[in-house]
């Protein structure tokens, strides 16, 4: 039995038919399907930012984007006229679809681990706009400009935290070099599909181009203003505490003990101190394997008479990466006055992981009880 033969009896199947008819007929929910679809999937098979699996399944969807960005543009300039990829054309718009919706879901994850709202929420809110508004415009993806806007976002998201896991490094150099590197792919498949077909307009071609480059510089200034999340850094634990030590593989950390319907407290938000006391800043830093990492702490007092923060120290430790739970460590700070303090974790370049804000108030009561937890 010949190839043809075998996609004739598959096309004639009663099985493709009703799957034909029921989509034309459910079309319309087709893009919140497809939404659910990807995010389920990915949020089952998303597990640690450096797992390769993860990274794998990634890498297999941004392929798969491109691959299905070039049927759906060979197959409407009648490039492909082969049959048996051109009966399920209708199909391909969804596919890609729910590639870009796996995609923009997986770095919604991983960025929203990362960030720290008072600074980052612009390219989440961002990335939630691309990853939601994917889902409705299935009859826009076969517009070059869309796609390659899509595309050339996927890619450079994927290469920023990519390169620094592959790289066991993570500065503006490496940062700068993940941009370019997405580059490639983006303008690259834009000039295989304009090769492969004479007809289109060159002028056409320097369109996505610079639509390519321009948002490769809007990502660049929101990353030089410390508006893109540190990916692959994540601070998965801080607070304030009374006492921090380290006993054995634990760290012992100490803070007020709340009321009864306290019952979620975990670290001291208001810190009531007498003379004598220190005051502990716990944090703990994900980081991919073999990546080592410098995490500063800068505490900072609100100066009610100025009306602004005025740092006050800023103390540094390395990182080790590879644990799940991320690199524990802690500053600490003496002789400390009250008033409205905080204390913002961040990497040496100055990206915020994270900020820990506590109010420090005489003591009154000498009877504070104390709570012990194991970090």
């Amino acid at each position: 039995m010949d190839t043809t033969t075998i996609r004739k009896r598959l096309s004639d199947s009663k099985l493709v038919k009703q799957s034909t008819q029921f989509y034309h007929k459910y079309q319309r929910w087709t893009p919140a399907v497809s939404f659910t679809a990807g995010f389920a999937w990915d949020n089952f098979t998303l597990t640690r930012i450096d797992v390769l699996s993860d990274n794998l399944i990634m890498l297999a969807y941004l392929i798969g984007a491109g691959v299905f960005i070039a049927l759906i543009n060979f197959v409407e300039d009648k490039i492909v006229t082969k049959r048996w990829l051109t009966e399920y054309s209708l199909w391909y718009p969804t596919v890609m679809q729910f590639f870009f919706g796996g995609l923009f879901s997986s770095y919604f994850v991983f960025y929203f681990r990362s960030a720290a709202f008072v600074k980052n929420w612009l390219f989440l809110l961002l990335l939630l706009v691309v990853l939601i508004g994917n889902e409705f415009i299935e009859n826009r993806l076969t517009n070059m400009k869309l796609q390659f806007s899509l595309y050339f976002m996927a890619v450079f998201s994927f290469f920023i935290f990519f390169m620094p896991i592959l790289l066991h490094a993570m500065n503006v150099w490496v940062f700068l070099f993940s941009g370019l590197l997405s580059l490639a792919p983006s303008i690259g498949l834009a000039y295989f599909i304009f090769r492969k077909n004479t007809r289109q307009d060159k002028k056409q071609f320097q369109s996505i181009t610079a639509i390519i480059l321009s948002i490769f510089v809007l990502l660049n200034i929101l990353y030089f203003l410390n508006w893109i999340p540190p990916v692959p850094l994540s601070l998965k634990d801080s607070g304030i505490y009374h006492h921090v030590y380290r006993q054995d593989d634990n760290y012992i950390a100490k803070f007020e003990k709340g009321s009864w319907y306290h019952f979620w407290k975990s670290s001291d938000n208001t810190y009531h101190y007498e003379e004598g006391d220190t005051v502990f800043c716990y944090a703990a830093v994900f980081a991919p394997t073999r990546l080592d990492k410098k995490i500063i702490h800068h505490w900072q007092l609100y100066n009610n008479k100025k009306s602004e923060w005025l740092t006050t120290d800023r103390m540094s430790y390395e990182i080790r990466g590879g644990r799940d739970g991320g690199y524990r460590g802690y500053s600490y700070k003496k002789n400390i006055q009250p008033g409205e303090w905080r204390v913002d974790v961040k990497t040496e370049q100055g990206q915020l992981l994270g900020r820990i804000k506590f109010d420090l108030v005489p003591k009154k009561d000498k009877s504070i009880a104390l709570k012990t937890v194991l970090k």
